[in-house]
């Protein structure tokens, strides 16, 4: 009895002991396993980036973006006739947008009530969440992925902006040889895109940051699940490239067919119209010939 008895204040200690170094070894994993996961995908989209720029055949944002200045030539080709097709096509594009940046600022709204509730309320850590719960942490778990959604927001605005300005540019008549304004409209319609594709990213990285609320692990797993899954999304094949790569040179045969014969119509009119006119003359000289005599 009295062995036990003295016992009992050391293995307690011993127990504290054991929670305190436990907890401790729950708050470096956020250290650890948080930037190791932010990391991943950064080095992901760096080489993302140096791709589209040095091959960007290779990657699905290239071969759309060459995708849409052919569009364009094909559409300010012959404005009046393909001028309403241009201006719907652009019009599906500013409504996705707006979806987007509608539910990006409505998260955000949800989430600055949600953290504004919580911190009247006082800790709210849960037993589920694997890793530190102290409040500080939870403010930046929460901040982040209120910008995450702030910046998808600000991108899609800058996207129907530069949809709105296209679709104004596109419907502009402009000689096959004025390539200047071709391009200047092309490149706008790529920077809207790639302003999508940025709102885009800043959603995925939030899935990320949400998990993130439920402990380090999960937020770590779906970094490297995301990924890669996104190289299978963002790269393409060699049958894509190839298939891409015939569908340009048959567009530029036919622009080339078209440029021809245009020409040689209007060749035969002028061919027709030096045939026909020695006769006219030639009749009126008859003519006035038979009025002298």
């Amino acid at each position: 009895m009295l062995s036990s008895y003295f016992s009992m204040p050391g293995s307690s200690n011993l127990a504290e002991e054991r929670r305190k170094r436990r907890i401790m070894e729950q708050d470096k994993l956020d250290y650890v396993l948080v930037p190791l996961g932010l990391l991943l995908l950064s080095l992901y989209h760096l080489w993302l980036l140096c791709t589209i720029i040095k091959h960007p055949t290779r990657t699905v944002i290239g071969l759309n973006a060459q995708s849409r200045h052919q569009w364009v030539v094909s559409m300010m080709s012959d404005p009046l006739k393909n001028g309403v097709l241009a201006v719907q096509t652009i019009r599906n594009n500013i409504m996705a947008s707006t979806l987007l940046a509608t539910i990006a600022i409505t998260l955000s709204s949800l989430i600055s009530v949600f953290v504004s509730s919580s911190s009247d309320s006082g800790n709210t850590s849960s037993e589920i969440v694997f890793g530190n719960k102290t409040r500080l942490l939870s403010s930046i778990k929460y901040f982040s992925i209120l910008l995450c959604f702030l910046v998808a927001f600000l991108c899609n605005v800058q996207s129907i902006r530069y949809y709105a300005h296209v679709s104004f540019l596109v419907t502009l008549s402009s000689p096959i040889d004025d390539m200047e304004t071709v391009e200047y409209v092309a490149r706008n319609l790529n920077r809207g895109s790639y302003f999508w594709s940025l709102g885009l990213r800043a959603f995925y990285l939030s899935f990320s940051l949400l998990l993130w609320i439920f402990g380090p692990i999960p937020m770590f797993l779906c970094s490297c699940m995301m990924s890669f899954l996104l190289y299978f999304l963002d790269t393409t094949s060699s049958f894509t490239r190839q298939l891409h790569r015939h569908s340009f040179n048959e567009n530029s045969l036919k622009a080339d067919d078209l440029e021809s014969v245009s020409l040689l119509s209007e060749k035969y009119s002028v061919e027709e119209m030096n045939f026909h006119c020695p006769l006219l003359h030639a009749d009126s000289n008859s003519s006035t010939t038979s009025n002298h005599c």
